[in-house]
């Protein structure tokens, strides 16, 4: 065990000096801001592979004085979202649906589980995300799990790596709902959808 956890922090330290740091200016930022008529909440994201069930990636979504997407070292993104560090603003319901239908199709699905939150923990959370900084790869639970950890309700959910474990610890707090998602959409699709969404770099 002690091994293993030694593995993780080599893995750590090495992938935090490929983390890319991105920071849009605050006339984007302000200019995308969107705020949902939806109770302030927060959403895991979780994306399994459908062949064995383990998990795959997590994102964080935060439903508060404005909606964000945390996607901690994902490769989702759209032109028209700016971004400060894996933070993307201008979540309307649409981008909602594009996140979900980017991540799930004939290999992956995906579980979204939705705990409602006062407006000033949801801004808490928001806040943390944007205090974490660039996230780097196969780092994606731990940076949501940092996240997360310390705010007033979240006590219970535990340091991991792993998005599966991750899933089970969100799922067992009060409150939460849940739903999952599948797709029969091939796994090379991502193109098509980021076409479809105005993205010229996928053209």
């Amino acid at each position: 065990m002690r091994r293993l956890f030694l593995s993780l922090a080599i893995v750590s330290t090495l992938g935090a000096c490929g983390a890319d740091p991105v920071w849009a200016p605050d006339a984007d930022v302000a200019a995308a801001r969107y705020v949902s008529e939806a109770p302030p909440s927060v959403t895991l994201f979780t994306v399994l592979r459908v062949n064995g069930d383990s998990g795959a990636h997590s994102g964080l979504m935060i439903n508060g004085s404005q909606r964000v997407m945390f996607d901690p070292a994902g490769t989702w993104h759209h032109p028209r979202l700016p971004e400060r560090n894996d933070v993307h603003f201008g979540i309307t319901d649409k981008m909602v649906n594009f996140y979900i239908d980017y991540h799930a199709r004939e290999t992956y699905y995906v579980v979204e589980q939705t705990l409602p939150v006062s407006p000033q923990v949801a801004d808490l959370v928001m806040q943390r995300a944007l205090s974490h900084g660039a996230v780097a790869k196969a780092m994606c639970s731990n940076s949501v799990t940092d996240v997360l950890r310390g705010v007033p309700g979240f006590e219970a959910i535990p340091a991991t790596w792993f998005p599966r474990n991750l899933m089970k610890a969100f799922g067992e707090l009060p409150g939460v709902t849940s739903r999952t998602i599948t797709d029969d959409d091939a796994d090379d699709n991502h193109g098509v959808l980021m076409v479809q969404m105005g993205d010229p770099r996928a053209q």
